[in-house]
């Protein structure tokens, strides 16, 4: 048995009925603001017209709401217009690019891979400022500065914050003396260490646009990838593991700890010169400093003690060794 039952229409085209006009909406309420503001009941019949009930002030306001999203569209417009016309340092420097290759190429870096890295041919020079505690020297950073200064022509400075108030005479003096004898436009590379009251070293590369790398593992990362090592993406993991047990365990971690990354890095160093491979990284340049930090040289395994021989009779690191004096 159907639930309703309509009889039969029939009328012609004339017919009241037809002329009906069938809802658009399930519910229709009045207008409460236009029938409070005309002194008029609450109770008021709805109009059974739409546009009665469309209050002018809510016109105004979505007129306005429309202008302004379109404002800000013109605007994000302009913005990408701009992003691409400014060049910033994710363009001139991919560090994804460097980790493709399977062999372990030399760290020697031509003129035009130079230029490439460090944007040379758009004529600015690219600043490296890194803040580091005094009392908490980062020297991985220190020896990177030296492998660096072998292959780029930087303009390096010391300065010390308002925020110490003492800082060792050969920490001032980390960089050597330096005398500026040429233009800024010279210099493929600005290097500025200032010494400063952070919890942990703090750097920027491009002030301007450039978010803050924190951490002395991080910052070692980026240092040592100008150099333009390349390495596969298996490679580059495990070399990042190192930095980080060199950081988090042989450097901060417990003796318990530092005895077993100790043991670990014995036995790669039984099979391998460095730590990863037969080339020096900064996995090395970490894991050395770490121990020098933490006066765990002399009782290191035969392995280690080999390796510490070979990291220092490097210029970098034997000159990194005057600053702990």
């Amino acid at each position: 048995m159907p639930m309703y039952k309509v009889r039969p229409f029939q009328g012609g085209p004339d017919s009241a009925v037809l002329a009906e006009h069938l809802p658009t909406c399930m519910y229709r309420v009045r207008n409460v603001h236009r029938h409070l503001q005309g002194g008029g009941s609450a109770a008021a019949t709805v109009s059974s017209s739409p546009q009665d009930e469309v209050d002018p002030s809510l016109q105004a306001l979505e007129s306005r709401q429309d202008e302004i999203l379109k404002r800000l569209y013109e605007l994000k417009a302009a913005v990408d217009g701009l992003s691409k016309m400014i060049q910033t340092p994710d363009a001139d420097f991919d560090a994804t690019n460097i980790i493709h290759a399977d062999e372990h190429p030399s760290l020697t870096v031509n003129a035009a891979d130079l230029d490439t890295l460090l944007g040379k041919d758009y004529g600015a020079l690219k600043d490296i400022v890194i803040n580091a505690n005094p009392s908490l020297p980062p020297l991985s950073l220190l020896v990177l500065h030296s492998l660096l200064c072998e292959r780029y022509k930087i303009l390096s400075a010391v300065h010390t914050h308002s925020s110490v108030k003492c800082v060792p005479e050969n920490l001032l003096k980390c960089f050597g003396e330096q005398t500026k004898k040429q233009s800024r436009n010279e210099y493929q590379l600005g290097f500025t260490l200032i010494w400063k009251d952070v919890p942990k070293p703090q750097m920027k590369f491009s002030i301007q646009t450039m978010c803050p790398i924190e951490g002395e593992g991080n910052i070692a990362r980026f240092l040592f990838s100008l150099l333009g090592q390349k390495h596969n993406a298996v490679t580059a993991t495990l070399i990042d593991s190192w930095v980080d047990t060199a950081i988090f365990q042989l450097k901060e971690g417990s003796n318990k700890e530092k005895a077993a990354v100790l043991r670990s890095m014995n036995t790669a160093l039984g099979r391998t010169s460095w730590l990863v491979g037969s080339e020096l990284t900064v996995a090395d340049v970490v894991a050395w400093c770490a121990l020098q930090q933490t006066e765990s040289t002399n009782a290191v395994p035969a392995n280690v003690q080999k390796w510490l021989k070979s990291c220092e009779n490097l210029a970098p690191f034997n000159s990194a060794l005057k600053l702990l004096k």
